[in-house]
């Protein structure tokens, strides 16, 4: 019975990771940051995808996971007439605001894989064989910047690779969370 049970939980948990095909390919922090690692209270979140559907999910999507932060969706808060970055920031600053989360598709990388053929035996000493085929996998790419509004500098950067995404959601949940981890990890967002 137990031998069953350890098979079943490792098979759950194997299928669990055989679906995540998002990763953190590349991450760079500020230096200075570590010397006085202060968590930042309040963040403006802006994602300009392809339409406004798609920015509006996954501004949504972002704030609702990062929780002990102030999570604010860009379009809600921001009007086309704020287009001037100086005067930007000192709305910002006004409206309490130390950080802004920028995330932005980069591209999409296109490659071809083979998959092999197999054979199997039939009856009477025949064959059958499946030919092989190619397949186009596609890969996105999401760059995701943390900026200090104070500072007015770029705090943190991160780079992450989405393999062959089945949906827009689940997609943007797996971002998120690799990317959330990461900046909690840092200390620039509260755990």
């Amino acid at each position: 019975m137990k031998a069953k049970l350890f098979l079943l939980s490792t098979l759950l948990i194997g299928l669990l990771f055989a679906c995540v095909s998002t990763k953190l390919e590349k991450s760079w922090a500020d230096p200075s940051f570590s010397l006085n690692p202060n968590p930042y209270k309040k963040v403006l979140v802006v994602a300009p995808l392809k339409d406004a559907a798609s920015q509006r999910i996954a501004e949504d999507k972002i704030v609702k996971q990062i929780q002990k932060t102030t999570a604010i969706q860009s379009y809600t808060y921001l009007n086309t007439s704020d287009t001037i970055p100086k005067i930007l920031n000192q709305k910002l600053l006004k409206d309490g605001f130390d950080g802004i989360i920028l995330m932005h598709l980069t591209d999409v990388e296109k490659s071809m894989s083979y998959n092999q053929g197999a054979s199997y035996g039939g009856w009477y000493g025949y064959r059958y064989y499946t030919p092989g085929y190619y397949t186009e996998d596609k890969t996105f790419l999401v760059e995701t910047n943390m900026y200090s509004i104070k500072d007015d500098k770029l705090l943190w950067s991160g780079t992450t690779s989405t393999l062959n995404p089945s949906s827009f959601d689940q997609s943007i949940d797996e971002i998120i969370t690799a990317i959330k981890t990461e900046l909690q990890k840092k200390g620039i967002l509260e755990k």
